[in-house]
């Protein structure tokens, strides 16, 4: 059923994509984690159609602007808990040349995935790359988890990612040549982010909608940062009867009568217990109580979608349950190192929507705060850091002992601190390893220090304290 090896070009496409991905990790260059997906796919653009339809499981996709990475690590955990071998590009390279990359890893010279018949394909996917994956891979379920203002450079405006899915959409249930499929994906939607629940709106195929129905885990204020204030259908004011953070919410048009739909699987309660959270889900298959090890409603979203996606598939509940309690945080969220008699937590936060979320969480923390902020403005971060000016970092500021402001754009960050509190002067030191060392001597033994920053600069940051601490390289996994 499966082939023992493919076709001349694809077998020089994994040779050439291994040889570029060990030269890079010889030469310390980030693990190989998307070069050898460069170099395969120059020499064969249908890699990744012809690797990855060789999981007998499928493929799950899962895409959206914040939690994806932590989305879909959770469904690897699962899928392993129920007795499957995810295909997981769980480096974070989530463009095509990082899942070909992985797709690469995976594969003999030959061409063939090992234990095809347990594999199944969990892809973090980039929200501008979701069309083409959909396309090469033929995904059996897509999870989408939010979408905010995120890159506005890259991206543009949030309605232009919005554009992007629905056609990515429009092209599922047909086959390579235009003949229909025996059934589309089944897409899961969160039905609080009016943006994500609007793509079922039509959808020709299976629709699972997720959302938290405790309202008392959210408040009855709009926060300023919110995206999509209006309606979809009409563009009248959207109503809220009870909002999380952003736009995401309890929702309703009263001009057109467009509203959130009824969720599927359901966060019907969500209680903080330390550095853990309590959540009770409701499925259609019974409620599943879980005690999640990671803090913060934005991770509790996250798992929410990672039982959606799971449900969508099939997996059994013991297995849901069972990954989700043993579950560590992905690189970078909300991970957790011991440096030299110190608690040291790395928490990205990369648009305001997200940093808000991370900010709400430190500050839940009892006791007060050193922080080192970081700010980057490098391609994968966006070149427009206007978006400082949209996150709440007041929120934090009262409990706030000690704060150093880092990164490539280091004044900008400190000038914002200052508006939002932190006195007249906050340090400032752009480079990181320097700013790690005087963010530890600030943090009394026995301590934590809260490590905040955009995305390259947590790439850079967290080797650091990793090498350090003596744990493993970002790629290789949390």
């Amino acid at each position: 059923m499966y082939p023992a090896f493919v076709n001349p070009r694809a077998s020089l496409a994994i040779l050439a994509g291994k040889a570029a991905g060990t030269a890079s990790r010889l030469l310390g260059r980030g693990g190989g984690t998307a070069i050898a997906g460069v170099v395969a796919l120059g020499v064969d653009q249908g890699l990744v159609r012809t690797l990855s339809r060789q999981a007998a499981a499928g493929a799950i996709a899962v895409t959206g602007t914040n939690g994806k990475t932590t989305t879909s690590l959770m469904l690897n955990r699962v899928a392993a808990a129920a007795g499957l071998r995810p295909l997981h590009n769980r480096s974070g390279s989530n463009m095509m040349r990082g899942v070909a990359a992985m797709l690469v890893d995976e594969a003999s010279i030959s061409g063939s995935i090992a234990d095809a018949a347990r594999r199944l394909a969990i892809l973090e996917v980039d929200e501008a790359t979701l069309p083409e994956i959909t396309r090469e891979v033929r995904p059996r379920v897509i999870v989408f988890t939010n979408l905010f203002r995120d890159q506005l450079d890259r991206y543009g405006e949030v309605d232009t990612v919005a554009r992007s899915w629905r056609s990515a959409l429009r092209g599922q249930g047909t086959g390579d040549r235009g003949q229909p499929q025996e059934e589309p994906p089944t897409i899961v939607l969160n039905a609080d982010d009016p943006a994500v629940a609007h793509l079922g709106r039509g959808y020709g195929g299976p629709v699972l909608y997720y959302g938290v129905e405790d309202a008392s885990a959210g408040g009855d204020v709009v926060e300023h940062a919110s995206d999509f204030r209006t309606c979809l259908e009409c563009g009248a004011d959207l109503a809220y009867s009870v909002t999380f953070y952003g736009h995401v919410g309890h929702w309703r048009c009263a001009s057109c009568g467009n509203a959130r739909p009824s969720a599927d699987v359901r966060l019907t309660r969500v209680t903080a217990r330390g550095d853990a959270t309590e959540m009770a889900v409701a499925t259609a298959g019974g409620e599943l109580d879980i005690l999640l090890p990671l803090t913060g409603l934005y991770n509790a979203y996250n798992a929410l979608a990672a039982v959606a996606g799971a449900t969508a598939l099939g997996l059994p509940s013991e297995a849901i349950v069972s990954a989700l309690a043993e579950f560590s945080a992905a690189f970078g969220r909300q991970e957790r190192f011991q440096l030299d008699g110190r608690d040291v937590q790395v928490l990205l936060g990369k648009n305001p929507t997200g940093l808000n979320q991370v900010l709400r969480a430190v500050a839940a923390r009892p006791g007060r705060k050193r922080l080192l902020f970081f700010l980057n403005d490098g391609i994968a971060d966006g070149r427009d850091i206007s978006w400082i000016w949209d996150t709440d970092y007041e929120v934090v500021q009262p409990q706030t002992e000690w704060a150093l402001a880092a990164g490539t754009r280091a004044e900008d960050l400190a000038l914002r601190l200052k508006y939002a509190g932190f006195g007249e002067y906050v340090e400032i030191e752009r480079d990181a390893a320097t700013a790690l060392r005087r963010a530890i001597e600030a943090t009394p033994a026995g301590e934590t220090l809260y490590v905040l920053p955009t995305y390259t600069a947590m790439l850079e940051v967290r080797e650091i304290i990793a090498k350090r601490a003596g744990e493993g390289h970002f790629w290789e996994g949390a």
